[in-house]
C-alpha cells in the first residue's frame, strides 16, 4: 500500500486533523492584540477611566463653565443701573438765613463798640497813671508855698492852684476823679494802709488820716488812697 509523501497529521485520538485554511490573496497577516481594520475602538473600562487612560468626559462642562462667569457681571450690574436716582436738593429757607445773618451783624457791631470802650478806657488809665505823679508833685509846691510867711496874699501861689484845679476838671470831665476816704471804713481794694496808730474815740478799722489821695476812673481803681487806719 503505498504512502502519500505528505504526511498526514492525526490527533490524539488517530483522526486526521483538518488542514489549516490558508488566509485568502492580499490579506495582511494579523498578529494578536491587532484591531481589524474599519472596527469602532472598544469603549474604556470604568477603572481605565479613573487611573486617566481614558480622555475625561466632562471637558465640555468645563469649556462652558467661562460662559457661566462671564453672565455674572451683567447680572450683578443690574441692580446699580435700577438704582434710584438721588432726590433734588431742598430749596434753602432764606428768611431764615437772612435773620441769621442780621444777628450776626448785630453782634459783631456790639462786639466791636466793646471792644472799643474798653481800649479807650485802658488808654486812658495808662496816661491817667503818668499824669498822677505830676499832678501830686504841683500840690506838694503850693501847698509848701502857701505855708510860708512872707507872702501874706499869695499872688503866685494862687494863680498856680487856679492852674492845677483847671488840670484836676479837666481829668474829671474824662471820667478821672479823686478821693479822699478819711472817715470811712478800711477797704484792701480802694485803700492802701502805709500805718496804723490808737486813736481816740476812732473806731478800730476806720480811716483817720490819709497821706495821698487815692484815683478811680469809673469801676476800676487807678490808683488806692494811702492811708492810716485807727487800731
Amino acid at each position: 500500500m503505498s504512502t502519500d509523501p505528505e504526511t498526514t497529521a492525526t490527533n490524539a485520538d488517530g483522526r486526521p486533523t483538518p488542514p489549516a485554511a490558508s488566509p485568502p490573496p492580499g490579506a495582511e497577516e494579523r498578529r494578536p492584540g491587532d484591531v481589524a481594520a474599519g472596527t469602532d475602538a472598544p469603549e474604556p473600562t470604568e477603572a481605565a477611566r479613573l487611573e486617566g487612560d481614558a480622555p475625561p468626559a466632562e471637558a465640555p462642562a468645563q469649556a462652558a463653565a467661562p460662559d457661566e462667569e462671564a453672565t455674572e457681571p451683567a447680572a450683578e450690574a443690574e441692580p446699580a443701573a435700577e438704582a434710584p436716582a438721588p432726590a433734588a436738593e431742598a430749596e434753602p429757607d432764606y428768611k431764615d438765613l437772612y435773620l441769621r445773618a442780621v444777628a450776626e451783624t448785630d453782634n459783631v457791631r456790639k462786639r466791636a463798640r466793646r471792644d472799643a470802650a474798653a481800649a479807650e478806657a485802658r488808654a486812658l488809665g495808662r496816661l491817667a497813671r503818668e499824669l498822677l505823679p505830676a499832678l501830686d508833685n504841683l500840690d506838694r509846691a503850693l501847698a509848701h508855698a502857701e505855708a510860708e510867711e512872707r507872702d501874706e496874699e499869695h499872688h503866685l501861689t494862687k494863680g498856680i492852684r487856679l492852674v492845677q484845679q483847671d488840670l484836676v476838671v479837666a481829668l474829671g470831665r474824662l471820667g478821672i476823679e479823686s478821693y479822699s476816704p478819711k472817715g470811712e471804713r478800711f477797704d484792701p481794694h480802694h485803700h492802701e494802709a502805709v500805718a496804723q496808730q490808737a486813736v481816740e474815740g476812732a473806731e478800730p478799722g476806720t480811716i483817720v488820716e490819709v497821706y495821698q489821695p487815692g484815683y478811680r476812673c469809673g469801676g476800676d481803681v487807678l490808683r488806692a488812697a494811702k492811708v492810716v487806719v485807727a487800731g
